[in-house]
């Protein structure tokens, strides 16, 4: 008897450990074509916002950056409709979490930087973007995720020291060619 018992906790935990897996490739696959959309977004807003206040020299096209969820999230939202159905785990929703909290932060350091507290804004946007990449590389087990979010985070930190003014905006035109090529990779890998 105890044998049985034994074995049959050995099948649960394999079936346990499919389970997680093929719900970690179903989230890689759908999270595949959010990363490229988010991507293309933030590298359009990015090119736009620079050459405006390049051109103009006036900082106050960073205003701009406000309509960026007004446009991406309206497309993500189509982009659902047409996904694989993965049932709710603990992986879908701390990935969830995380990339929500990015958002809730880089919203609520923005808002101090701009009526409160002048701050270096670009660096802790970047290395918090960069942060939120490498957490859901980590608990995806996904290493193109995991290595484009420390390069962004340290190489984001490292620009956001190096370049000035509508320069840096660069650097988000950065993180988004990352945010797409991750995407592009993982498509690729979870066809």
């Amino acid at each position: 008897m105890e044998l049985n018992n034994e074995l049959t906790a050995q099948e649960s935990l394999r079936i346990i450990s499919e389970t997680l897996n093929s719900n970690r490739r179903a989230i890689l696959r759908n999270g595949a074509k959010y990363f490229i959309l988010w991507g293309t977004i933030l590298t359009v807003f990015s090119l736009v916002i620079y050459a405006l206040w390049h051109s103009t020299g006036n900082p106050a096209w960073n205003w701009l950056w406000f309509a960026m969820p007004i446009v991406g999230y309206p497309l993500a939202a189509m982009l659902r409709k047409h996904e694989t159905v993965v049932p709710k785990n603990i992986l879908g929703s701390l990935i969830g979490q995380t990339w929500a909290l990015y958002g809730f932060f880089a919203i609520v350091i923005s808002a101090v930087a701009v009526f409160f507290v002048p701050m270096h804004i670009t660096l802790l946007i970047v290395v918090l973007m960069g942060f939120a990449e490498a957490i859901s590389g980590l608990l995806l087990k996904n290493w193109p995720i995991l290595v484009a979010g420390i390069v962004l985070g340290i190489g984001g930190a490292v620009g956001a020291m190096l370049l000035k003014g509508a320069e840096q905006h660069l650097l988000f035109t950065l993180g988004g060619i990352l945010l797409m090529v991750t995407g592009a990779i993982v498509n690729r890998q979870y066809k």
